[in-house]
C-alpha cells in the first residue's frame, strides 16, 4: 500500500510494558502511540509542537510526541498520562489536586499539563510559581486561564464542600466528569473511531474567491490505490446548504462552481489511512481560476467602493437597531461630548482540540460521532442536507475539547455522513490545525463609531453607536451579532437618549460566527474607552462615573425593559473599590518615583450580557428516571464544553429532587436517548437547562411524595430496589421491584421543560429581549514599557454577578478562563487569513502571559434563574480588553482604539506615528 513500502521495527517500554511498533521511519511517535498502540490519552492539537497537548515523558524528560520520530524511542522508557495516573504516586496525588481546584475544564490539554507537571514535581517537589511557569510554558490551554493549574501544581489549598455533603446548588464540588479528563480516558472527536477506519481529506480553495472545474473524477479515483470514493456537491442527496439560522442558511457543504473564501471545501477524498497519508492534494484533478474578491472588512464598505459577492445586492446582509429618546438632541445639548472610532480584526477560537469525528451506517441509519456544541442543531441541519427523515439520523456527541462558539457551526459532519453513505463503511476525519483555522468561524471584525455625551455632573446624556461587523463569506451567526449588539452597546448603564445600529456585511473572508460574546466585546471596547474619556474631561473618577450611571432595579434599559430585582452591576463596581483605590495609588507612586521607560496604569470596565436568544424561543428539556435497582439516571443533553454543565445541571437536579449528587448517574447527549437541551451558547445552559433540570427534579420528587402522601419537607433516600421517605415521625418504604418499567426501563420517570419569557422587539428595538442579564466589572493593573511598546499585566480583579454560584469553584474557573481570552483579544490575537493559520504565527496567551486573576463572586438573585442563578460564560470576556486599554491610557496618556495592541502598534502610537 502507498506509504507502507518501508517500515522499521521499534521497541520501547510504554507505561512499564515492552512494546514493538512496525512503522514508517518518519512516523510521529504520537501517531504510533495513538493509532498502533491504542494510547488515545495522547492528544493531537497541532502536529507542530506548538500546543503541547501530545506531551509524553521519554526517560523522564518532557517531549512533544508529534515532533518525535517513533524510531527515536528505541530502547527508551515512554510514559503517557494514563500510565502515570495509574502507577505513579506523584501523578495520582497531582490528579487529586487538579480535581480539587477544577484545573481541568474541557480536558483536552490536560494530559499534556499533567505530564509536564509530573516531570517538574519529580525534580522539584515544592516548586514556586516561576518554576511552574517555566515547566508548563510549552503547553497551551484555552479554557482555564492557567491559574487553577498553577494552584494545583503549587499545592495551594482548595476550598471544597465537605466530604459527604450532598453537593447541592451553591456547593463547590469536584467536576463529576473530572477523573476521566485527568486520566486521559475521556473520548474526544478523534478518539472514538474503530481501528482501520477509512479516512477523509477535504480539497479546499487556495483563493479567497475562485471559479473551479473538475477533471474526470471517476478515472482519477480508479487510478489511485486505496482511494475508495470522491465526494462533491453532486453527492449531496438533499439541499447543499446548512446554517445555524434557517432564514439565513447559505453555506454549502461543497461549493458549486465558485468558492467564496480561502479554505472553502470543493471536494473530499475517502481512502485507507495509508492512502490518505500518501495523498498529495496537488494531484487532485481540479482547475482553479482566481476571481476578484472583497477581503477588506468594514472600511471598504463604508468608502462606497463597489463590492462583489455572489447573489447579493452589494454585501450588506442585515441590520440591527435600538433607539429610545432622542440621541441627536441629547448629544447637541450635552455639556461634554466625546467621539471615537474603534477597530478589531478576526479572532480565532483556538480551542486545542481540532474538529474531529467518525460516522457509520447502522441498520440504514447514519450515526455521526463528533465534537459539537449543538447536537440537535446538527440533526436538523443534516436532515436538510441528506434529504433524510431525522429518524434515520443519530448524532452522538463526543467530549468537546473547547468550543467557545465555533463548534456550534456545522464543520465536518456533512463529509462524515456522505462518506459513510457512499462507501458503506465507517469513516473518520480530524482537521489539521491549519485546516481548522482556515475553514471555521472567527470573531467578527468590527469598525465602530461612538459618540457619547454627559452633563457637568457626570450623567450620560446621549449615545450614538454605529457598528459594522464583517461576517465573511456566509451568514453563520452574523444576524445574531447584528441584533444583539445594539441591545448591549449601551453597557449596563441608564441612557435615556440612545441610538444604536449594527450592520453585518459579507466579504470573501472566512465566515465569522459565534464567539463568546457575539459582538458585545467589540462594542464594550468602544463604550468603556469613551467613558474614561468622558471622566477625564469632567475630572471625575472613572469608577464614580460608572457608579453614577449604573443601572439599578426598576430602571429601564435602552430597550425599555425593567427588572424589579437582580441588577447587579453596582455591586460589581463597588466590589472593585478597594482594589481600585489601592492600585491607582500604587501606580501613581510608581510613576512618581521611577525614572525610565516603565509606566504603570490601572483601568476599569463594566459589561453585561443577556442570556439566551434575542427575543426568540430558547427551550430546553431534561428528563430523568429511576430503575428498579434504585439508581437515578439523569438524561442531560446540554453539551459540556469545559464550562461544567454536566456538574452544574446535576447539582441543580439533585437539589430539586432532594438527593446527593453522588446518587445520580449521568446519561450524556445523544439524539436517540436525551431530549433537546438546546445549544451550548449564549450563556444559556445554567439558566435554561438548569431550570429544566430543576423542574424535572421537582416533578420526580412530587411523584415519589404523592405515592405515599408525604409532605414537601420529607427526606428521600434511594437504596437498592426501594425508596425510603422520612416525613417527620413517619417512615414509608416504596418497593421498586413490583413497579412496571416503561420503554426506557424506568419504574418512575419525569421530565422538565423551560423556555425563558421574552417579548419581541418593535421597530425601535423596544421590548424584552432577554429574561435575565448577568453583570460584570473588571480592573486591570498594567506596566507599559514606553520604549518597546510592551504591556505587562500585573493583576486582574474580576467581579461577576452570577445570581447564585451553583458551583463556586467552577465559577472561578470560568472567570479566569474568560479573562485569559480577553487578554489575548486585547494584546496579541490577530488572525490574518492565509498568514496566521497555526499556533506559532497566531499567538494565544501562554501560562507566562497571565497575571494573578482574582475572582469576586457577586450574587444578586435573578427572578427567573434556577435558585436565582444567572449565566456566566460569555460575560467574563467582555470587560477585560477595555479594562486593559484603559490601563494603557492611564499609564501613557495614549488612547489605543484598535485591538490587538501589539508592541509595534503601541510603540508607533507612543511615538506619535
Amino acid at each position: 500500500m502507498p506509504g507502507e513500502a518501508r517500515v522499521e521495527m521499534t521497541r520501547f517500554i510504554l507505561n512499564g510494558a515492552l512494546v514493538a511498533v512496525s512503522a514508517p521511519p518518519d512516523e510521529r511517535l504520537s501517531d504510533s502511540l495513538r493509532e498502533r498502540l491504542g494510547a488515545r490519552d495522547v492528544k493531537i492539537g497541532c502536529n507542530a509542537g506548538d500546543c503541547g497537548a501530545c506531551s509524553v515523558l521519554i526517560d523522564g524528560q518532557v517531549v512533544c510526541s508529534c515532533l518525535t520520530p517513533t524510531r527515536k524511542a528505541e530502547g527508551h522508557r515512554v510514559e503517557t498520562v494514563a500510565g502515570l495516573v495509574a502507577d505513579d504516586r506523584v501523578a495520582r496525588t497531582l490528579a487529586q489536586r487538579f480535581q480539587d481546584h477544577g484545573a481541568a475544564q474541557c480536558g483536552f490539554c490536560t494530559p499534556g499539563m499533567m505530564t509536564a507537571s509530573v516531570a517538574l514535581l519529580r525534580q522539584e517537589p515544592a516548586p514556586d510559581e516561576a518554576a511552574i511557569i517555566r515547566a508548563l510554558g510549552g503547553v497551551l490551554c484555552r479554557c482555564t486561564g492557567y491559574r487553577k493549574i498553577i494552584d494545583a501544581v503549587a499545592t495551594i489549598p482548595a476550598v471544597l464542600a465537605e466530604t459527604g455533603a450532598p453537593g447541592h446548588a451553591g456547593a463547590a464540588i469536584r467536576r463529576l466528569d473530572g477523573a476521566q479528563k485527568l486520566a486521559g480516558t475521556e473520548a474526544f472527536g478523534d478518539d472514538v473511531a474503530p481501528p482501520d477506519t477509512l479516512e477523509i481529506l477535504v480539497i479546499r480553495s487556495p483563493f479567497p474567491r475562485a471559479a473551479f472545474t473538475f477533471g474526470d473524477l471517476d478515472a482519477w479515483r480508479a487510478g489511485q490505490p486505496g482511494i475508495a470514493a470522491v465526494l462533491t456537491a453532486a453527492d449531496v442527496p438533499g439541499r447543499n446548504v446548512f446554517g445555524v439560522i434557517p432564514a439565513f442558511a447559505d453555506q454549502p457543504a461543497f461549493a458549486e462552481g465558485v468558492t467564496r473564501f480561502r479554505g472553502e471545501a470543493v471536494a473530499a477524498v475517502v481512502g485507507t489511512p495509508a492512502a490518505i497519508r500518501a495523498f498529495d492534494p496537488a494531484s487532485f484533478p481540479v482547475c482553479w481560476t482566481e476571481l476578484p474578491a472583497v477581503e477588506v472588512p468594514a472600511a471598504a464598505e463604508a468608502s462606497g467602493a463597489p463590492l462583489v459577492h455572489e447573489g447579493r445586492a452589494g454585501n450588506l446582509m442585515c441590520k440591527g437597531f435600538v433607539a429610545c429618546g432622542d440621541a441627536g438632541a441629547a448629544l447637541a445639548a450635552a455639556d461634554v461630548t466625546v467621539e471615537g472610532r474603534f477597530a478589531s480584526g478576526f479572532v480565532e477560537h483556538a480551542y486545542i482540540e481540532p474538529e474531529a469525528g467518525f460516522a457509520r451506517v447502522v441498520d440504514g441509519r447514519v450515526e455521526i460521532h463528533a465534537c459539537t456544541q449543538a447536537p440537535v442543531m446538527d440533526l436538523e441541519a443534516m436532515e436538510i442536507l441528506l434529504g433524510m427523515d431525522r429518524s434515520r439520523i443519530r448524532i452522538v456527541p463526543t467530549a468537546v475539547g473547547g468550543g467557545f462558539g465555533s463548534k456550534l457551526d456545522i464543520s465536518l459532519q456533512p463529509y462524515l455522513a456522505l462518506g459513510a453513505i457512499k462507501t458503506g463503511r465507517p469513516v473518520r476525519m480530524a482537521y489539521s490545525r491549519t485546516e481548522s483555522m482556515q475553514s471555521t468561524t472567527k470573531r467578527h471584525p468590527s469598525e465602530i463609531r461612538l459618540r457619547l455625551g454627559a452633563t457637568r455632573d457626570g450623567r450620560i446624556s446621549g449615545c450614538d453607536f454605529q457598528g459594522t461587523f464583517n461576517t465573511g463569506a456566509y451568514a453563520s451567526w452574523g444576524p445574531t451579532v447584528a441584533n444583539r449588539v445594539p441591545v448591549h452597546a449601551s453597557g449596563p448603564y441608564r441612557i435615556a437618549d440612545y441610538r444604536a445600529e449594527a450592520r453585518a456585511i459579507h466579504t470573501n473572508c472566512p465566515p465569522a460566527g459565534a464567539f463568546r460574546g457575539f459582538g458585545v466585546p467589540q462594542a464594550a471596547i468602544a463604550l468603556e474607552s469613551m467613558l474614561d474619556e468622558l471622566a477625564g474631561k469632567l475630572a471625575i473618577d472613572p469608577l464614580e462615573l460608572r457608579l453614577k450611571n449604573a443601572l439599578t432595579n426598576g430602571v429601564p434599559t435602552v430597550c425599555g425593559q425593567v427588572f424589579a430585582q437582580g441588577v447587579g452591576i453596582r455591586a460589581c463596581l463597588e466590589a472593585l473599590r478597594p482594589a481600585w483605590e489601592a492600585e491607582r495609588a500604587a501606580a501613581e507612586a510608581f510613576n512618581r518615583e521611577t525614572d525610565g521607560p516603565l509606566r504603570r496604569g490601572v483601568g476599569i470596565a463594566s459589561g453585561w450580557y443577556g442570556c439566551g436568544n434575542t427575543s426568540l424561543p430558547n427551550p430546553s428539556t431534561i428528563k430523568a428516571g429511576v430503575r428498579a435497582d434504585g439508581r437515578i439516571l439523569l438524561h442531560q443533553g446540554a453539551m459540556d464544553i469545559g464550562q461544567g454543565a454536566n456538574t452544574v445541571i446535576a447539582q441543580i437536579f439533585a437539589t430539586a429532587l432532594g438527593v446527593p449528587v453522588t446518587a445520580i448517574d449521568l446519561i450524556g447527549a445523544d439524539t436517540d436517548v436525551t431530549p433537546d437541551a438546546g445549544k451550548t451558547s449564549a450563556s444559556r445552559q445554567t439558566f435554561v437547562s438548569g431550570n429544566a433540570a430543576r423542574a424535572c427534579g421537582e416533578a420526580l420528587r412530587a411523584r415519589v411524595l404523592g405515592m405515599v402522601n408525604a409532605s414537601e419537607t420529607a427526606v428521600l433516600t434511594f437504596a437498592p430496589c426501594a425508596i425510603t421517605v422520612d416525613d417527620g415521625a413517619s417512615r414509608h418504604r416504596i418497593a421498586l421491584d413490583p413497579l412496571a418499567a416503561d420503554a426506557d426501563g424506568y419504574v418512575l420517570a419525569a421530565s422538565g421543560h423551560y423556555d425563558p419569557p421574552t417579548k419581541p422587539l418593535d421597530a425601535n428595538g423596544q421590548g424584552e429581549p432577554y429574561a435575565q442579564f448577568g453583570y460584570a466589572a473588571q480592573l486591570a493593573a498594567a506596566e507599559v514599557d514606553t520604549g518597546l511598546g510592551t504591556v505587562r499585566l500585573l493583576r486582574i480583579v474580576a467581579a461577576h454577578d452570577v445570581g447564585l454560584a451553583v458551583n463556586p469553584m467552577l465559577v472561578e474557573g470560568q472567570i479566569q478562563g474568560g479573562v485569559a481570552q480577553g487578554i489575548g483579544m486585547a494584546l496579541m490575537e490577530e488572525y490574518i487569513p492565509g498568514r496566521t493559520e497555526n499556533l506559532h504565527d497566531y499567538l494565544i496567551p501562554t501560562i507566562g502571559d497571565i497575571p494573578p486573576i482574582e475572582p469576586i463572586i457577586i450574587e444578586e438573585a435573578d427572578a427567573h434563574g434556577p435558585y436565582g442563578a444567572k449565566g456566566l460564560g460569555e460575560h467574563v470576556l467582555i470587560p477585560t480588553a477595555p479594562a486593559i486599554l484603559n490601563a494603557i491610557a492611564h499609564a501613557t496618556g495614549v488612547r489605543m482604539t484598535s485591538v490587538p495592541v501589539t508592541p509595534a502598534k503601541l510603540a508607533a502610537a507612543l511615538a506619535g506615528d
